[in-house]
């Protein structure tokens, strides 16, 4: 990520900030009807921190520009696998949207459409397998979708919520063949977290 300088000096980090919807709204009072613009924003720094919001204002660009900041307000951590990757496979359900979202082996790529593939790429994901089902409407979309992601926690996380080693958590297991399971041992080698 580039970096770049405010006016004090301090280092900052410049985030990721994707459009996911400008839709043209309108209130209805006595006078008449007042119209606004009402802007969906996801922002993101690429290494596993998000956030969105919507905001209304009189002016597209205004509006963004509430949204963003909004966004930035409200910024979530995602524990990711090599950096690449969601940890485990995830549903979740908001209104009528379902959205279901799986791990992927290095090379997938972003498998995603529309809300989803702005969220994966503010949030730094290469590699996912996602699916929308119900509700199409965004706003709906993007809160099942960071509803799922708030379900998934780091192994250190999860051994102190049991009050067991992080090893114990992230132990190599070993099938009835005596095979090593693949996925645990790139785990127990790629120790990010």
């Amino acid at each position: 990520m580039a970096k770049e300088f405010n006016e004090n000096g301090k280092q900052q980090e410049q985030l990721i900030e994707k459009l996911i919807s400008v839709r043209r709204v309108t209130k209805v009072v006595k006078g008449g009807k007042n119209m606004r613009f009402s802007a969906l924003v996801v922002v993101g720094d690429g290494k596993g921190r998000i956030g969105y919001a919507t905001a209304k204002a009189r002016e597209v660009p205004d509006a963004i520009k509430k949204a963003g900041d909004r966004a930035k307000r409200s910024m979530i951590r995602v524990s990711l696998f090599d950096g690449r990757t969601i940890r485990c496979d995830i549903s979740s359900k908001v209104g009528s949207g379902h959205v279901f979202l799986k791990t992927a082996g290095c090379g997938t790529g972003v498998i995603a459409g529309g809300a989803m593939r702005a969220i994966f790429d503010a949030l730094g994901v290469k590699d996912v397998v996602s699916k929308s089902v119900g509700s199409r409407n965004y706003h709906n979309v993007v809160r099942a979708t960071f509803d799922a992601l708030k379900k998934t926690a780091s192994p250190k996380y999860v051994a102190s919520k049991l009050g067991k080693s992080f090893s114990d958590i992230i132990a190599r297991r070993i099938d009835a063949s005596g095979k090593q399971n693949d996925r645990k041992t790139s785990e127990t080698e790629a120790i990010n977290e």
